[in-house]
């Protein structure tokens, strides 16, 4: 997936400026998609440059005037012909995993708590989905967008679960090899 197509799905929802646009990439799709505001703002240039979305000053009392970005008819048929695309498989790429491939020459101790460190930030991951699962939508009558967003978020605290299920086990494994 481009940044591009990710900033086109944030626009679905309202228009924002891409002060709010960065806060709720950040906040929503950031959450499977790493993307720096600096990168958000050189993005948005291109998407205006190729006529996918609008851009409109807004004058405030006070501070800057701040720039609004609509998505336009030909970004939503962007976000459709991509949709069409079969999606690749990510890549992994985890210097946590190579370290294993060294285990005679690694520093096992170090190892074992680069381990729980990474399962502390998956906890740490999987509580913020869950928050937001709660606050957001158990218990409530959810339109069709908002139930792609739970479909996403269910499947990243499924992820989140396994993936601490896995370093769990991984931190078993290697004390194994120390006895």
């Amino acid at each position: 997936m481009a940044l591009a197509e990710a900033i086109l799905v944030c626009l679905t929802d309202r228009p924002m400026s891409g002060y709010d646009l960065a806060k709720t990439f950040d906040a929503s799709i950031g959450l499977f998609w790493r993307a720096s505001h600096q990168q958000v703002y050189r993005e948005l240039a291109r998407l205006r440059e190729r006529n996918l979305v609008e851009s409109t000053e807004v004058e405030q009392r006070g501070k800057p005037n701040r720039i609004v970005h609509t998505i336009t008819e030909a970004g939503e048929h962007t976000i459709l012909q991509w949709s069409l695309k079969p999606c690749k498989m990510p890549s992994i790429k985890d210097e946590l995993l190579v370290k294993f491939y060294a285990l005679e020459t690694v520093d096992i101790p170090a190892l074992s708590e680069q381990l729980g460190v990474r399962i502390d930030q998956h906890r740490g991951k999987l509580n913020v989905y869950h928050r937001i699962k709660e606050r957001f939508y158990d218990g409530h009558n959810l339109s069709t967008s908002q139930h792609g967003k739970l479909i996403a978020l269910t499947m990243g605290i499924s992820n989140e679960t396994e993936v601490i299920q896995s370093l769990e086990n991984a931190l078993v494994m290697l004390q194994d090899t120390q006895d």
